[in-house]
């Protein structure tokens, strides 16, 4: 909030620019400012135009809800004029622009997100939220019923901000408002719903959210079918024990049904990129193999043939669901061995095998399959040279 791009950015816009939203929130209560929004009281198009007059780009990226994108240095800032909405239907809004920062937080969801302040670092605060911040309270602003008929999403953005940001309870007219409201969940787009879900997951810890969400059932109007809380608390655990970095969508497989049928459903229905459904489905593909017994050498095998990233999905899925400790020593040397060991480039090709006498394309294709196989299970010891003697070995081999 202090660099010269955002000075230079709030020096064009003059007048009563202010940062708002998360970057206020952030900076009080010492966690790390990501992007920087900033309010202003000028219509889109002087907006612009003062940009362009200061030398820096400015990009029409929502302006007709009032949004521009500022560019200093190559670092975005998204300058959005003040706003009153006009209509909602739980979805989306129909604005106004306003010179009434009072009225444009009123439009705002929570009273930690209705917070301004000014480049000398003046906070402007209208309903409470510095006391709901210091509390780690997450409170609607205004009639917390009336915010979420206007956006539905704002029901899961509870459960996220409270993840993130809360402590203790939920704030109660925030939760009945969320229960009396939730019916409305159905309206949303699956990209919406899945965003603010991975945001959720991808908190320290999710699961008091998850828990709230579960026993009112708001986590079934998006979620239909088994949840296994049991199994993404104990994966979590196992995040926690061996300093690993929170995954969102890892977290969501634990948290999901087995069943591929089911899982292709939750894809399609929540918009999931073809990444992510195929990841959930890799994941809970389970090899029987894969458990705390299992041998280095074993494991290395399968990590050739699976990819490193899946085996490592798949052992931390495994290890979350057969109850092992969090600190297990045969689990967590899987888990290095995913982490740490490399897989090699099998060293031979088409062409080394028609060097030695086999040019059906089918053929080919045998004698390598033969040849790596062999490579594998002898824990890719094998050279070069033993391959290609491998090779001639199966050339020569008398068919019976």
């Amino acid at each position: 909030m202090q660099a010269p791009e955002t000075h230079a950015v709030l020096d064009a816009l003059g007048g009563e620019a202010r940062f708002v939203g998360g970057a206020v929130r952030n900076a009080l209560i010492g966690e790390p400012v990501a992007d920087v929004d900033i309010a202003t009281p000028l219509v889109p198009e002087e907006v612009m135009r003062r940009l362009t007059a200061a030398g820096l780009r400015a990009v029409p990226t929502g302006i007709e809800h009032g949004t521009i994108t500022a560019v200093a240095n190559g670092t975005p800032y998204e300058v959005t004029t003040l706003r009153r909405d006009v209509e909602t239907d739980g979805r989306r809004a129909v604005i106004a622009f306003t010179a009434d920062w009072r009225e444009d937080a009123l439009r705002r969801d929570f009273t930690m997100n209705a917070l301004y302040a000014d480049r000398e670092g003046v906070v402007y605060d209208y309903f409470g939220g510095i006391a709901d911040l210091q509390a780690r309270r997450v409170r609607f602003v205004g009639d917390a019923r009336a915010r979420i008929r206007e956006d539905y999403l704002r029901i899961l953005r509870l459960f996220r901000f409270h993840a993130w940001y809360g402590r203790g309870e939920l704030d109660s007219e925030a939760l009945d408002a969320s229960v009396a409201e939730k019916t409305g969940l159905k309206k949303l787009s699956g990209e919406r719903v899945q965003k603010e879900l991975l945001r959720l997951l991808e908190a320290k810890d999710p699961l008091p959210s998850l828990e709230a969400m579960l026993r009112t059932q708001i986590l079934a109007e998006i979620l239909p079918g088994e949840i296994d809380l049991p199994r993404l608390r104990r994966l979590l655990s196992i995040e926690e024990a061996n300093a690993l970095v929170p995954d969102a969508v890892l977290r969501f497989s634990a948290l999901l049904p087995d069943s591929k049928p089911a899982l292709r459903s939750v894809a399609g229905q929540l918009r999931l990129s073809n990444a992510i459904r195929d990841r959930l489905i890799a994941a809970a593909d389970a090899d029987s193999r894969i458990g705390a017994a299992l041998s280095h050498a074993e494991a290395r095998q399968l990590i050739y043939r699976l990819g490193g990233a899946c085996f490592r999905d798949q052992v931390l899925r495994q290890w979350a669901g057969s109850g092992a400790p969090a600190d297990d020593a045969s689990w967590r040397a899987l888990l290095t061995l995913s982490q740490t060991w490399k897989p090699p480039i099998f060293p031979l090709d088409g062409n080394d095998v028609m060097a030695i006498g086999i040019e059906e394309g089918r053929q080919i294709g045998i004698a390598l399959r033969d040849a790596e196989s062999w490579w594998i299970d002898q824990d890719f010891q094998p050279d070069r040279a033993a391959l290609l003697q491998h090779l001639k070995n199966i050339v020569t081999k008398p068919r019976v």
